[in-house]
């Protein structure tokens, strides 16, 4: 619930502003009465200009929050009312939606794999430092488990997979990327915030560790940063015998947590494949 400082910050926010809206704060009690619903909040950000200017500036902020409470407040610094690299609507696209797959420089497939939303995604911050060079393992990346889609034929499976860092403009990773003077990649835009991208491939800032933490092989990944720290990034998954299991490397002691987005259930939801410990989030609906 918000605090009686947070209702006079909105209240003013509401009366200095064009937004159409009498009072964002009704707004926002609607939103808590629902549980913040993911395919709502959808509906009513394509309304109009004004109703899609709020939910830039406050819902979908809100809605992160909810949903991925710890999460957030780690890349906020513990400040989830301040800003975000590439806006609280891309981190909250990048929550809920598997980015695809295209052919790249380095890593090819037969053919595409769209964009979806993704019912079920869980991020850790243990996963995201086995994406880290070791001269980089001081930044903050949380990192979801693959999306796993058949690729067809004889191939193996592809897995997607997508993360986040934390105060990117002041990271070391950001600061390997511009010492080597690496150049964007021309063909490849961040499917979150439309940036562009570094391929970590290229930089040569891909660690052995990235592919067994994924449970693919080295040479069979590809991953890129975008100028507001979101990774996006695809590999060919290495089939597991029925008697191998997958290791959580202790991960339910990284500060990580379940977080539960369906506004009528705080049951676990998964799509049946096995992934690691960390945060679960969960959506309630499709996402443009």
């Amino acid at each position: 619930m918000m605090s009686a400082t947070q209702r006079r910050r909105l209240n003013y926010e509401s009366e200095s502003d064009d937004s159409g809206i009498q009072n964002e704060l009704i707004l926002l009690l609607v939103f808590e009465s629902i549980k913040w619903d993911l395919q709502v909040l959808c509906l009513v950000s394509s309304v109009n200009h004004k109703l899609r200017a709020i939910a830039k500036r406050i819902l979908w902020r809100k809605l992160c929050v909810y949903r991925a409470p710890r999460m957030v407040a780690a890349l906020a610094n513990g400040a989830p009312n301040g800003r975000i690299g590439g806006g609280w609507d891309a981190l909250a696209k990048l929550m809920f939606c598997c980015s695809g797959c295209v052919s790249t420089r380095h890593f090819r497939v037969s053919r595409p794999t769209p964009a979806h939303f993704a019912r079920a995604s869980r991020f850790s911050k243990t996963s995201g430092r086995s994406f880290l060079a070791k001269r980089c393992r001081s930044d903050l990346l949380f990192m979801s488990d693959p999306c796993e889609h058949p690729a067809g034929g004889n191939e193996d499976h592809l897995g997607i997979y997508r993360g986040v860092f934390r105060g990117f403009m002041r990271s070391k990773t950001r600061a390997c990327l511009i010492r080597r003077q690496l150049a964007f990649e021309e063909s490849v835009r961040c499917p979150y915030c439309g940036t562009r991208v570094w391929s970590m491939t290229a930089a040569k800032l891909v660690p052995k560790s990235a592919a067994g933490r994924l449970g693919s092989g080295e040479r069979r990944l590809e991953y890129f940063v975008c100028v507001n720290g979101h990774l996006h990034g695809a590999c060919w998954l290495i089939p597991l015998s029925s008697d191998e299991e997958i290791c959580d490397d202790g991960e339910e002691n990284d500060g990580s947590e379940d977080v539960y987005g369906d506004a009528c259930s705080h049951q676990t939801v998964t799509n049946g494949s096995t992934s690691s410990l960390g945060e679960d989030v969960l959506g309630g609906g499709p996402m443009d």
